[in-house]
């Protein structure tokens, strides 16, 4: 499996079901060969990476389309059950094994030579922390991290790996992007596909009384969810100072109509195209920014 930009990363934020219009990105950096040297997520964004190393165009569209009509994906009935809005461990660890809804190829991904990292929060501490691929031996070795980097609190139950518990890695300090992690890796210039139109801003969480109560048994999980909208503007903010530096190619929406939480596949559908069109047409300009 070639890497035909080595000195490039890819990095994808999350977003939730508004990663719909990622994968159409991500098919159309396939389809145009685009194989860079690292490539990086937080949340919805572990899972395109996941798909992206092992170039799935079909797992990829499913992931955020399709998918979502599938009777156990989650729901009211699943959240009182305990099992999460979102039905994490089936979502994750258990469709992507052979013969399930969406079976993941883990010899492609031990093949594929591309750098990586999945970032979540650890629930104690509020610390970031980024797997790569010593983490990863087996395949539910890296769902289960995707699945942690994944998991929004209240909406769906704490990831525990090796005893320890993690959330949503939108939580730490970049507010759901891993640029961070790319720069650190030595990566000067990013490519980052974002789920938000370029002229958007996070408002401050509300209801700290209620959240703080919710989370008391993580008091940092809830600190992270108050200062997320200021650490994702920052982080926005940094990603554009790069892209004026010409260090960072930008993809931003050209407008986002769906929250995280939807399961309309009609709606979805229309994402994933408008994120294949829009990858389609600025193909050129990324070809020519990582030097294709």
């Amino acid at each position: 499996m070639k890497i035909t930009a080595p000195d490039v990363a890819l990095v994808f934020e999350g977003g939730g079901m508004r990663a719909s219009y990622s994968s159409g990105v991500l098919n159309a950096l396939l389809e145009a060969e685009v194989f860079t040297g690292w490539v990086g997520g937080i949340s919805a964004g572990s899972s395109c990476t996941a798909n992206y190393l092992i170039r799935d165009q079909l797992r990829a569209k499913k992931s955020f389309t399709d998918f979502a009509r599938e009777d156990q994906f989650g729901g009211l009935s699943h959240w009182l059950r305990g099992k999460g809005f979102f039905n994490a461990e089936w979502i994750y660890e258990q469709t992507s094994d052979e013969h399930q809804p969406l079976p993941y190829r883990f010899d492609r991904f031990q093949e594929n030579p591309t750098q990586l990292a999945i970032g979540a929060v650890r629930c104690s501490d509020g610390e970031m922390v980024y797997w790569t691929r010593e983490d990863i031996e087996t395949r539910v070795d890296l769902m289960k991290r995707v699945r942690a980097s994944s998991t929004m609190p209240l909406l769906m139950p704490w990831t525990t790996i090796d005893g320890v518990d993690y959330c949503d890695g939108a939580l730490g300090p970049t507010g759901g992007f891993a640029h961070d992690a790319a720069l650190a890796a030595g990566f000067e210039r990013l490519i980052v596909v974002t789920t938000r139109p370029r002229k958007y801003v996070k408002q401050p969480q509300r209801g700290g009384r209620a959240m703080r109560a919710a989370l008391k048994r993580y008091p940092a999980v809830a600190e992270g969810l108050f200062a997320r909208a200021a650490n994702y503007n920052r982080a926005r903010e940094e990603l554009l100072d790069l892209e004026r530096d010409g260090r960072a190619y930008l993809v931003f929406p050209e407008h986002m109509p769906i929250t995280n939480s939807e399961r309309n596949v009609a709606k979805l559908q229309v994402m994933y195209q408008a994120g294949l069109a829009q990858g389609r047409r600025e193909m050129s300009r990324i070809k020519n920014f990582v030097g294709l």
